[in-house]
């Protein structure tokens, strides 16, 4: 049986590009492999995907040179559209691949392609939505979802045909941490029950690595490691930090090997180390514990921004009405990094364009001290030319494509940079002069899901440029799904629940106890430690480590 997939040897140009995106690339996927896609931004996974279902160079253009392989089938000889019926991509911006315009007919449509009717049909959408909580919204317009929930519909329309081959490009990117549990699951019950060949490209990589046989590495445009997920943490460790999980970056800096890939992994380590307690609840350890670690809280003055009693409501499409927020009250105070989180259509999105003055509340008020800049989740709704350099205002293109690390790419296309490439340069269309390049920020300053497509270097930039704004006096308010970028730049985290704020409170207050609105590294230290992030867990994990010797506790061999 011919391979899943087979690349002989693949280089990749788009088109006006300076240097191909892909580089001499060649691997061999078999059947029920499930292949995790790691590599920093503009690494080239999402070309590679693209080149794997034909898309390079049918679609995008280009210059394709070596040999794609499809179950066989050569993409060459075979575009997108001929070989649907072997290879499924589910985009990075599901908004661009949802077309039709009712969530049910979406998930009907590739079923009825492949020319399944009546009770068949009907029983496999039902079953697609359960599986990825989505049975509520079959009676919705498309027009009316969330990011979050669109991404759901992009996803059950991909897995209802049951592929031979399913490509993902970021695919729990807009997802919160349960619905993406949920697709994990799913994908891993497509690949064990249904032998489904899946490659996925992430980057949260503390989500899947558990469920990969496989992980390939790419680095500018060249595969740079392929081996197991243990093999890649190893790897990654020395060659490209960056890519480490958070559990085994904390266990890196504590000293401790080897470096483990799962929560159940690293809490191993540390049982074998003599290390204890874990997972302790706040007040459970002894005085003085070197578990213990308090945040002091920063005052901050004047609200800049504050809405009272908010309510909004609208029509569904479905006869229904949607009430995306429920009498919520909240203010931002000049200088704060507020992480705004909450499950996907818990009205993150509402509040900030409430906050920004675009959707206006049925009741109650939002008031702003001066402009809200805003950045939506659709970073491609900023971009409006054919050279990266045009979407900035010519006074500060270059310093702002500097900041952003997009100097190099300043004569591209906008519709050829990779998904966190459009989004770094959307912040900068956002921010031109006030605040990235030139001038002072605005008083508020407004980001919904900033890290799409952003590896691990560029959220550290990003959190360093949000503390930069802050420092400014800007209030910066973050709706996100990735908690652990969260954790990295917020001092006070606010979870909606339903259209109401359900906890605000300090990062560590709320994410340190957490079942899934909380990080790897307080999942494995325990709500005790009050440690979120590699770099507060790994002196807690060395000062453990001394005090087990000091009491004689024994520390087995590692």
């Amino acid at each position: 049986m011919p391979d899943a997939l087979r690349l002989d040897r693949v280089s990749y140009t788009y088109p006006s590009a300076q240097g191909p995106a892909l580089h001499d690339v060649s691997l061999a996927l078999g059947e029920g492999e499930m292949v995790v896609l790691a590599g920093g931004s503009g690494s080239g996974k999402s070309t590679l995907l693209r080149a794997a279902c034909g898309l390079a160079p049918h679609f995008f253009g280009g210059t394709l040179a070596g040999h794609v392989r499809v179950w066989g089938r050569d993409t060459r000889d075979e575009g997108p559209g001929q070989l649907a019926d072997a290879v499924t991509l589910v985009l990075q911006d599901p908004e661009a691949q949802t077309v039709m315009n009712g969530v049910r007919a979406e998930i009907e449509l590739p079923l009825e392609s492949r020319g399944m009717r009546g009770p068949a049909l009907a029983r496999t959408v039902e079953e697609t939505a359960l599986a990825l909580g989505i049975a509520d919204l079959l009676e919705r317009p498309v027009r009316t979802l969330s990011g979050g929930e669109l991404q759901r519909v992009a996803l059950a329309a991909a897995l209802a045909a049951r592929p031979g081959l399913l490509l993902l490009d970021e695919p729990t990117s807009q997802l919160d941490p349960v619905a993406a549990e949920e697709l994990l699951a799913q994908l891993r019950r497509l690949n064990e029950d249904h032998g489904t060949t899946v490659v996925l490209a992430e980057q949260r990589l503390e989500r899947c690595l558990a469920a990969a046989d496989r992980v390939i590495a790419l680095e500018h445009g060249r595969v740079a490691c392929d081996s197991t997920a243990a093999g890649f943490v190893r790897w990654a460790a020395s060659r490209c930090p960056e890519l480490v999980p958070p559990a085994a970056r904390m266990m890196s800096l504590a000293g401790l090997d080897p470096l483990p890939v799962t929560v159940k992994q690293a809490r191993s380590l540390l049982r074998r180390a003599g290390v204890a307690p874990i997972g302790a609840a706040p007040g459970e350890e002894e005085r003085g514990s070197p578990w213990r670690r308090r945040l002091k809280r920063r005052k901050a003055p004047t609200a800049v921004l504050a809405l009272r009693n908010v309510w909004v409501e609208w029509d569904d499409g479905s006869g229904g009405t949607v009430t995306a927020l429920r009498g919520l009250d909240l203010e931002l105070r000049r200088g704060e990094t507020v992480a705004l989180l909450g499950r996907n259509g818990a009205g993150k999105s509402t509040l900030l364009r409430v906050a920004a003055g675009i959707v206006q509340p049925a009741r109650g008020a939002a008031r702003a001290e001066g402009d809200v800049a805003l950045l939506v989740q659709t970073p491609s709704d900023y971009l409006l030319h054919e050279r990266v350099v045009e979407e900035l205002a010519p006074d500060v293109a270059v310093a702002a494509l500097g900041e952003l690390g997009l100097a190099h790419l300043a004569e591209a296309d906008p519709r050829d940079l990779s998904g966190g490439e459009r989004q770094r340069l959307a912040l900068g269309v956002v921010l031109a002069g006030r605040g990235i390049g030139a001038g002072a920020p605005p008083p508020v300053v407004a980001l919904d899901e900033p890290t799409r497509g952003m590896d691990q270097q560029r959220k550290r930039e990003l959190a360093e440029r949000i503390q930069a704004l802050a420092d400014q006096d800007a209030a910066v308010i973050v709706a996100t799904h990735d908690v652990e970028f969260a954790a990295r730049v917020a001092r006070r985290c606010v979870l909606l629940g339903g259209g109401r704020v359900v906890a605000d409170g300090s990062t560590t207050e709320v994410l340190a106890g957490g079942r899934y609105f909380t990080t790897e590294v307080a999942r494995v230290l325990g709500p005790g430690a009050a440690a979120v992030l590699p770099e507060q867990g790994a002196p807690l994990v060395r000062a453990a480590l001394a005090s087990a010797v000091a009491t004689g506790r024994e520390v087995a061999a590692l």
